[in-house]
């Protein structure tokens, strides 16, 4: 089984983000890039299915600060491949170009299975997985929580709003995007990463100029700013409890 992992690098939010001179974007140039919470869970589910069915697996990911780390991270962890795309990253990508330059590099490979994270908190036109299924017109479930091979198919465990499961029987080749892995994503030694660094290689495939079509047109981006109506009240219980029936009084809620 060929198993393809998409990883996307994202601002750390616990980094103060800082808008660019143009108005309309992130300044690139002092912020944190880190690895999608969902994609880490994706690159987890992916080793699982390597522990279990023997499977191989491939990690992609866009040339952008950081990225090397993220890649030799994934082959200590026991990622058969590491690609990393070449293009013009560095000031940001939509969704919608970012499918479009994993298309022609995941074709080539002819995956079994494509998982990827099923969001991203910078994720202003959708996210990654269901266009990819959309350019390759393969099957997508998304909220995935498990994966299994069963006779050449994926049964994957599907979650629902209200604590609802469900189990789909998916043919393959298909996209997925994973919530959570069925364990939570291994941690890995810096010793192995340094091994993998002095003893693995990440191969580098140029991409096309960049096609941002179907994104979102950002006019202007600002600050949020902080907010004069929060009202602390004081005094012991009855006082608190008393003084909101007041202002719920004031405001027509009773």
């Amino acid at each position: 089984m060929n198993i393809v992992v998409l990883i996307k690098l994202i601002p750390d939010l616990i980094e103060e983000l800082s808008i660019h001179s143009n108005g309309v974007a992130l300044d690139m140039d002092w912020i944190r890039l880190i690895i999608n919470e969902f994609d880490d869970h994706a690159l987890e589910q992916a080793i699982l299915l390597k522990e279990s069915y023997d499977a191989n697996v491939t990690i992609i990911a866009p040339d952008v600060e950081g990225v090397d780390d993220v890649l030799f991270t994934g082959l200590a962890k026991g990622v058969d491949r590491s690609i990393k795309l070449l293009g013009d990253f560095e000031e940001g990508v939509n969704s919608h170009a970012l499918a479009r330059v994993f298309k022609k590099t995941v074709q080539d490979l002819e995956p079994d299975l494509i998982l990827t994270g099923v969001q991203a908190h910078d994720d202003l036109d959708g996210s990654v997985g269901p266009l990819i299924a959309g350019y390759l017109d393969y099957p997508y479930v998304g909220y995935v929580s498990g994966v299994k091979i069963i006779d050449g198919k994926s049964m994957v465990r599907k979650e629902y709003p209200g604590g609802l499961i469900a189990e789909m029987e998916v043919i393959l080749p298909a996209v997925l995007g994973i919530q959570a892995a069925e364990k939570p994503p291994r941690y890995v030694a810096i010793s192995k990463v340094r091994q993998a660094m002095k003893t693995a290689t990440i191969d580098e495939i140029d991409v096309d100029e960049l096609d941002i079509t179907g994104g979102p047109t950002v006019n202007r981006m600002f600050k949020a700013k902080s907010g004069e109506r929060a009202t602390m009240i004081e005094g012991d219980e009855e006082e608190v409890a008393d003084r909101l029936v007041e202002i719920f009084k004031e405001i027509g809620v009773l």
